[in-house]
């Protein structure tokens, strides 16, 4: 695959927030069947763009690209052959954080709209999450019918977050199905509402910018001030 494509590839792969690892040839001593700028392009399930000039360097890369993306950090790898060898930049493309967008919305519409500009991959369901995917989901219509079956279907993909629109007035009979469904308390108490940050927000892309701000705070590691929930 000529070096153009296996850009596009790689551009196509962070747009649909997978994990991917592109080496590049950096130097080459001896005459080894390859040249400086040669590249590869791995994802985790092994499947290559390009090629750093034969299938040794290629199946090389192959196994230092595990410990690289696990590791999350650049790394200079030297892959040899028997006529010469190769010195390889290994950078590792995490995977972006999934934000799951529920409802038919305002403040769903401008939700999708910044989020892809705060690094997340928006989606409108959890049915063809990636692999691995970190997932943060917002329900923004606490009128939707099929709400618990939503949650229900959300958070038995493990998400790090999940956040619902609206007062405890308006979506606490919704927790109450979801807990006579059986669903362990702590997951019912893991979801956040209502959600935003308090920031006088009221008009929907106020609502939606003070929701996205507490996704990236959570992303972040910083404990974002919430609005208050009110005492059961």
């Amino acid at each position: 695959m000529p070096e153009g494509r296996v850009e596009e590839e790689l551009a196509r792969s962070l747009r649909e927030g997978r994990e991917v690892l592109l080496a590049t040839v950096v130097r080459t001593d001896g005459e080894p069947p390859s040249r400086p700028g040669a590249k590869l392009l791995l994802d985790g399930s092994g499947l290559i763009a390009g090629t750093l000039g034969c299938s040794e360097f290629d199946a090389a890369a192959r196994e230092a690209a595990g410990e690289v993306l696990a590791a999350g950090a650049p790394a200079l790898k030297t892959f040899r052959h028997d006529l010469g060898s190769i010195e390889a930049y290994l950078e590792p493309y995490p995977a972006a954080p999934v934000l799951l967008v529920l409802g038919a919305t305002p403040v769903a519409e401008q939700m999708r709209r910044w989020a892809p500009e705060l690094g997340f991959t928006v989606m409108d369901g959890p049915d063809a999450l990636p692999d691995g995917a970190e997932v943060f989901a917002v329900h923004t219509d606490h009128d939707a019918a099929d709400l618990p079956q939503a949650l229900q279907a959300i958070l038995a993909r493990k998400p790090r977050f999940v956040g619902l629109v609206g007062s405890r007035r308006h979506t606490g009979h919704h927790l109450e199905s979801l807990r006579a469904k059986g669903l362990p308390e702590a997951e019912l108490e893991a979801i956040q509402t209502p959600v935003g940050l308090e920031i006088g927000a009221r008009t929907p892309a106020e609502i939606a910018l003070s929701i996205l701000a507490g996704l990236v705070a959570i992303r972040a590691g910083v404990e974002p001030g919430w609005k208050e929930r009110p005492s059961r």
